[in-house]
């Protein structure tokens, strides 16, 4: 029986994700989030309902410590047999920090080092435990690229340099919050497809997929934002306005399901380096930012990455 790791899949869209996983069985769960009461609490209520095995670890994503740890039991688990290799590793937590800079424990933006940081030490740590065919999937969004309506909203996206992004608000004027937010989804992007020509490089047959869920304000990302504001977003007339300015708008049960089938359909067995879109009820193959494709910045965002979380550097060749 393969198994599934997903982070922040106790709630919001990584609930949906892991349920529809859940309900179609034959498959083990693993649940990382950083409350420990809430992801046990979920992973029992899941394992009673469907039938399934699902197990939950403890795993914040903006600590490279935890990440660590989290890596090391996953390992164990699969030495022990206590799980089967993964069949997916489902990168899905994800936050949006409003307000004054935070750092992370390491001293890295908050930002940067929870979408970013956290989830490419944990697919560096974890590769070798994948099996083949298996599949990595970044929850991304529309919001890295500034030619769409997603991407103007928020803030145009900065150049991908991760070690200025790690250090953000320590010297010079910092990004808005809106832009360190649509930045380290674009380094998301770019993370999938450098990966994926890593990947080919060593002629693995895993899969490096890009997922953009759409804008789900039931999510609460934007949850550090003014209480009026959040409300605001959740109204249905904020929701039909955003739509008709053509912002991508994602649903959690919809987007949940795409994730889940992400994870473990054959109908995406040749979806590696793609960028997977939910849009308004659809699935949807599209074109992500220009800037997402340069591989020479990926290679360069890939190996400074390695270097802030204390990885050995491994450069391709171009």
């Amino acid at each position: 029986m393969p198994s599934v790791l997903i982070t922040g899949g106790h709630k919001g869209l990584g609930l949906h994700a892991t349920t529809a996983i859940a309900r179609r069985g034959g498959v083990d769960i693993v649940l990382g989030g950083r409350s420990n009461a809430e992801v046990s609490a979920v992973a029992q209520e899941l394992g009673a309902t469907y039938g399934v095995t699902v197990r939950a670890l403890a795993l914040d994503v903006c600590s490279l410590a935890s990440v660590a740890a989290a890596a090391k039991a996953v390992q164990e688990l699969v030495r022990d047999g206590a799980i089967a290799p993964l069949q997916a590793l489902l990168l899905n937590a994800g936050a949006q920090f409003m307000g004054p800079i935070q750092y992370s424990p390491e001293g890295y933006e908050k930002t940067f080092a929870t979408n970013c940081l956290g989830h490419f030490m944990l697919v560096n740590r974890l590769l070798d435990d994948i099996q083949p065919e298996g599949r990595i999937v970044f929850t991304a969004s529309g919001t890295h690229d500034p030619a769409t309506m997603d991407g103007k909203m928020v803030g145009r996206a900065a150049l991908p340099d991760a070690m200025r992004l790690a250090n953000e608000g320590k010297a010079g004027k910092p990004l808005s919050p809106g832009q360190r937010y649509s930045t380290s989804k674009l380094c998301t992007i770019m993370y999938a497809y450098e990966l994926d020509r890593r990947l080919r490089a060593r002629g693995s047959s895993i899969l490096s997929i890009a997922f953009d869920p759409g804008l789900i304000v039931e999510t609460n990302l934007a949850r550090t934002a003014p209480p009026l504001m959040q409300w605001a977003a959740r109204t249905g007339f904020a929701k039909w306005l955003v739509k008709r300015m053509g912002v991508t708008m994602g649903s959690l049960t919809f987007s949940g399901e795409v994730l889940a089938r992400l994870a473990i359909d054959p109908e995406f067995a040749d979806a590696s380096a793609k960028y997977i879109q939910s849009c308004n009820g659809q699935w949807v193959e599209q074109r992500s930012s220009a800037m997402s494709y340069d591989s020479t910045l990926a290679r360069k965002l890939w190996t400074d990455s390695e270097a802030l979380v204390g990885l050995p550097s491994t450069v391709q060749e171009t």
